[in-house]
């Protein structure tokens, strides 16, 4: 190569550069785009329940599978939507799950009665459940390891933990200006956009050699179904029901012969190495204690600002702001920690201001206001949730085979969706029987003091894992650090 041609491939190389990173941007917004209006169907509908009661005549027993319906298919087929994109390519099954997820949004809110809403929830779920695990797994392969990646999971983390109080804001606003039918209606022009969108700027990955290990679907599927539903079930009915004891019973047989065919199959659709690693397997309990937590929260908090501080629901979701907003703005700072300290030290630091949010929260009385015992909280557990996220999820993919990243990503959401179903269920039956001596809003406050007060139990155990299982050896701690000083090194020069 001549010297002329040589230095004009030098000139062209930072445009070449500038071109790369604005068309990974627009991948990532593309991806974040669907993940926002995933996740906000988990919250969205919460405050429009009841318009959706008194508009299609909902039973109360029936109104909360308005919720469960999405959280038992979503919850249930994670691990086979995970499998399914590193075989067929994930771009493909991500607008696949994208697609169904839009036309049963559509359906949705066209629902004429219970049965129909029920049946596109379920839907919604079904493709909620493929899409998602490909949005984590193609961050992570179009994403170099360091700062950079930190940078794209530093944004995922304030759009899946954010996007649950915001899905509150957005419901009130919807709810109370226009009507229930829209907190569906908004996801059609979304998703439509994201179809579009989606073939022009992401690229589709390699499909992996092999088949579908059907066996092993089937009883993740079935176990995790199970799973949800048992928790569910005990959270409406006690956990002495004998369904959900049934379901719970069903679950353990499933998952435990999933878990031995997995060890044996050749192709298994959740590979055990995954948790080989100590502080891999430690990411995943430790997320699931940290969202079991906090989806009690939600709930409790959401109540208490509209039964006993008399709140509106356009009011009650805006009172969510100040949370959303310190979790954004900490979570955009995340690369920037990350690359300063190591990943443990964040996960530490940002867990003591979650626990003591949650104690200061399990604190509250009839007599709290929203300024004096509310929002200091939220703001606490919003900004140490934006620390702890980002390098959580990075244990969770460091290291992880390109085969593997469906697979691991689909884990991750797993633990996240379990962890909710579990910390509602486990924290619905302790704020029932707490506040069962006392009578009016002095049992229904009581009750959420107990519920706050075993989630910040459950925040606590978070911590004992990381502090334990979590902690990096003297060998581990230059391995770890290093790459992320060669990344910031790497952008300085560019």
């Amino acid at each position: 190569m001549s010297t002329s041609s040589i230095m004009q491939e030098t000139r062209q190389l930072p445009g070449r550069r500038a071109a790369l990173r604005d068309r990974r941007a627009l991948a990532l917004a593309i991806v974040l785009g669907a993940q926002l209006m995933i996740i906000l169907d988990m919250t969205v509908v919460n405050i429009a329940l009841p318009s959706i009661a008194s508009g299609l005549h909902f039973s109360v027993p029936a109104l909360s599978w308005v919720l469960n319906a999405y959280t038992l298919t979503f919850g249930g087929l994670l691990l086979l939507g995970g499998r399914a994109g590193d075989i067929l390519g994930r771009r493909r099954v991500f607008l696949a799950g994208i697609a169904l997820f839009t036309v049963a949004s559509l359906a949705g809110g066209l629902a004429q009665s219970a049965g129909w809403l029920l049946t596109a929830r379920a839907a919604q779920g079904v493709g909620g459940a493929f899409a998602s695990p490909a949005v984590l797994a193609m961050i992570t392969t179009s994403f170099a390891d360091g700062r950079e990646r930190a940078r794209a999971l530093g944004i995922y983390t304030a759009v899946v933990m954010g996007g649950g109080s915001l899905g509150l804001v957005l419901g009130g606003v919807i709810t109370e200006w226009v009507s229930w039918r829209w907190v569906l209606f908004i996801n059609v022009p979304i998703g439509l956009l994201v179809i579009i969108a989606a073939p022009l700027f992401l690229p589709e990955t390699a499909r992996q050699p092999g088949h579908f290990d059907v066996l092993g679907a089937v009883a993740s599927t079935a176990g995790m179904v199970s799973l949800v539903y048992g928790i569910i079930r005990a959270a409406a009915a006690g956990w002495g029901n004998p369904v959900a004891l049934g379901a719970l019973a069903a679950a353990a047989v499933l998952l435990t012969g999933f878990l031995y065919h997995e060890s044996r199959a050749r192709q298994p659709i959740t590979p055990l190495r995954l948790f080989a690693d100590r502080r891999r397997a430690g990411s995943y309990l430790t997320r699931l204690l940290i969202v079991a937590g906090m989806f009690g929260m939600f709930f409790f908090l959401t109540q208490f600002v509209q039964e006993i501080l008399g709140f509106s629901p356009l009011r009650a979701g805006i009172s969510f702001l100040p949370m959303t907003a310190a979790l954004f703005g900490v979570s955009r700072l995340s690369p920037r920690l990350v690359s300063r300290f190591r990943p443990w030290t964040l996960m530490v630091t940002g867990m003591l201001p979650v626990v003591a949010g949650m104690t200061w929260l399990s604190r509250i009385s009839p007599g709290t206001g929203y300024l004096a015992g509310v929002l200091g909280p939220m703001v606490l557990i919003g900004a140490g949730m934006g620390v702890v996220f980002v390098p959580l999820t990075m244990a969770s993919l460091s290291g992880v085979r390109s085969e593997d990243s469906g697979a691991a990503s689909s884990m991750v959401n797993v633990m996240q969706q379990v962890g909710g179903s579990l910390g509602l269920a486990i924290l619905v039956t302790a704020a029932s029987r707490a506040g069962r001596p006392a009578a009016g809003h002095a049992a229904v406050v009581h009750g959420m003091a107990s519920a706050f007060t075993l989630a910040a139990v459950l925040d606590v155990l978070a911590l004992v894992v990381v502090l334990t299982v979590m902690r990096p050896g003297p060998g581990e701690t230059a391995r770890t650090a290093g790459p992320a000083r060669a990344a910031v090194a790497e952008q300085a020069t560019e």
